[in-house]
């Protein structure tokens, strides 16, 4: 193994431009030819295509992911006052959506599949709780029959946050389609990635799309004509077209990045490693291949010796972080979570990964002692 010695990325995200190149060169020449840079023909037309893939009736495109979170929230009525249900162990930024308009999280302990554990949520419903935020974290769907069952049963709202979840199904129905809002990221590093920042809410309700439509320009549905006090939030030209290539292909790099991780799945043999579990009848499209180890340090210290990048998604769970110290959560309170937050690692996937670079992790890691 020292003879062969290789420098691995966790992520590459030039291969995923090279793979279709002269797409993205002529989508990009396209707009900057056109004279017309912001909210024209290109974001309509991306917005149809992403609406018509994900199986909803409007899409309304945004600046980025955080933005379709906090807008989601704000234009659904939810407050200061209001208590919003999230997992625990996910990004701060699905926290933030929450929070940014003066509601609070009540945190819910994750199941083995890194995802909210369903029969957790009904023990943290009180007569504030006004919604449940789902984070189909690293890619797999979540639980969505209970889940949406206790929401209904309890007159709740539910949004979905599938920033990692781009087409992944559950029980053959895509993410982003159970609840009343479903928002999304196109973060570069996405599934579906931009090549800068932006993002979309999807809905089957048309009164939703207006108002967001609304928000993000300015709170004005006719310029100069504000009717609220909204925001600038406007998914781009330039990467509304280059999206629209990406997602021209996403079926395809959905599947290499699946192919990627049964790899793993079969190779992968070190009994210091747990392996990510699929839920049945939930689909993962591994925007990250995330592991598990109690000896996590030793072992990023280990694939870095061996020329091997990794990251921790995310080392700080929300309830512990700086910014939400006025919510009194101590160490402790969440376990599970924390737990998680001592032990994943994410380790290289991406598209376009070569064979001998795929060999070659799980030959290191499969060498760790």
């Amino acid at each position: 193994m020292e003879n062969r010695k290789m420098e691995i990325q966790t992520n590459r995200l030039d291969r995923g431009f090279y793979q279709y190149q002269d797409e993205f060169e002529e989508a990009a020449l396209r707009v900057l030819r056109s004279g017309w840079y912001i909210m024209g023909k290109e974001l309509k037309s991306f917005e149809e295509e992403f609406a018509a893939y994900i199986g909803a009736r409007y899409c309304v495109g945004l600046g980025n992911g955080l933005d379709a979170l906090w807008l989601a929230f704000r234009i659904l009525g939810i407050g200061k006052g209001d208590e919003v249900i999230v997992q625990g162990n996910t990004y701060i930024a699905s926290v933030m959506g929450i929070t940014i308009n003066g509601a609070t999280p009540v945190f819910v302990e994750p199941d083995e599949y890194f995802n909210i554990d369903a029969s957790r949520i009904e023990e943290k419903i009180t007569e504030r709780t006004k919604a449940v935020l789902v984070v189909h974290l690293y890619g797999q769907a979540s639980r969505m029959d209970e889940i949406t069952d206790i929401c209904k049963k309890h007159n709740l709202r539910l949004v979905e946050d599938c920033a990692q979840s781009h087409g992944s199904k559950f029980k053959g129905r895509t993410t982003g389609t159970f609840g009343d809002i479903g928002c999304f990221s196109f973060y570069p590093s996405k599934n579906i990635g931009a090549f800068g920042d932006g993002g979309a809410i999807v809905t089957d309700d048309e009164e939703i799309a207006k108002k967001m439509r609304i928000y993000r320009n300015y709170g004005s549905e006719k310029r100069y004509y504000n009717m609220v006090v909204g925001t600038n939030s406007r998914l781009d030209e330039i990467q509304a077209a280059l999206l629209s290539v990406r997602l021209k292909h996403a079926a395809e790099l959905n599947e290499e990045k699946k192919r990627i991780a049964a790899e793993y799945d079969k190779r992968l043999n070190n009994p210091q490693i747990e392996l990510p579990k699929v839920r049945e009848g939930s689909d993962h499209i591994y925007h990250q291949y995330v592991i598990r180890c109690k000896r996590r340090d030793e072992l990023i210290s280990y694939l870095k010796e061996n020329g091997i990048s990794t990251i921790i998604h995310y080392p700080i769970p929300p309830h512990l972080a700086q910014a939400y110290e006025y919510l009194g959560h101590k160490k402790g309170d969440y376990p599970v979570t924390e737990a998680c937050a001592n032990e994943v690692l994410s380790i290289p996937m991406f598209n376009g990964m070569l064979k001998e670079e795929l060999d070659y992790t799980i030959d290191v890691l499969n060498a760790f002692v």
